[in-house]
């Protein structure tokens, strides 16, 4: 299939990859386990299937049972999904991103992760970035 990073995940695909990122590899038993309002056991097989088709999760045989786990780092992915939401809706702007973040967080960012991010910033100056 084509990249994984612009292949799109429903709700629930991504209800998985998120129990997927946090215990690292889990069973079909496993995965259910971490759900709200789970599926059926076939349902959440099938989306497996559909995710690892996309190309975002492997298996592995243990026995009867496979095993299922993130093919790319969650880090990787989050970046993916950045470069997607920063060309969809900021025109591939990092400054309108940064601008539209900076304006909703202004009740949850504190003093130290302005902070962090003027030096994020300034390192990125000096890079020449």
């Amino acid at each position: 299939m084509s990249d994984p990073s612009q292949s799109q995940l429903s709700r629930r695909e991504r209800q998985i990859m998120d129990i997927l990122y946090q215990r690292g590899r889990a069973t079909v038993a496993e995965i259910r386990e971490g759900m709200f309002d789970p599926p059926s056991y076939s349902a959440v097989r099938a989306l497996l299937r559909i995710i690892e088709e996309k190309g975002h999760v492997r298996h592995s045989q243990e026995g009867a049972r496979y095993v299922y786990a993130p093919k790319r780092r969650r880090s990787d992915a989050a970046r993916a999904a950045l470069k997607r939401v920063l060309h969809t809706f900021f025109d591939g702007s990092p400054e309108r991103a940064v601008a539209a973040l900076l304006e909703i967080s202004d009740k949850y960012i504190t003093t130290e992760e302005l902070d962090r991010l003027s030096e994020l910033v300034e390192e990125a100056k000096r890079e020449g970035r």
